[in-house]
């Protein structure tokens, strides 16, 4: 479905249902999102939705990914308290990529850093370039 219209114009819409079955799920039935906050255009984390995760963020609005380690739904935040609200889920042009544009409250790390890019790497090294906003002990009483 993707790859076919991509030389439709700007405004031409697709059904949801179509585009979702049309995504390039990987064995496990995950896509990858990258969650970026939408007025900065900062890049917060990746994690991976399934296609319940992606029709409960797009309905509800509240960012809801697919946890690989617990293998259940992850609600961003129903720990933590920091939520990510949906102001835009955008799907690339191989459609095996999300891009979530969130408005982010606090750190969305679990390290209690605002993202979870803090490792810098050189030609030598990787370097933590990012200092905790909140100490995870306080994200997670």
């Amino acid at each position: 479905m993707f790859k076919q219209n991509e030389h439709q114009p700007e405004g031409f819409q697709a059904p949801l249902k179509e585009a979702l079955d049309n995504l390039k799920y990987n064995s496990e039935g995950l896509v990858p999102a990258i969650a970026q906050q939408h007025d900065t255009g900062e890049v917060l984390m990746m994690a991976w939705m399934n296609r319940e995760a992606i029709e409960e963020t797009l309905n509800t609005g509240r960012v809801c990914y697919f946890s690989r380690s617990r293998n259940t739904l992850w609600r961003k935040g129903e720990s933590s308290g920091q939520m990510q609200m949906l102001k835009e889920l955008r799907i690339d042009c191989d459609a095996d990529t999300l891009l979530v544009k969130v408005d982010q409250t606090g750190p969305a790390c679990h390290t209690g850093r605002r993202d979870c890019f803090y490792w810098k790497a050189d030609a030598d090294s990787v370097t933590i370039d990012k200092t905790p906003i909140i100490d995870p002990k306080e994200l997670y009483k």
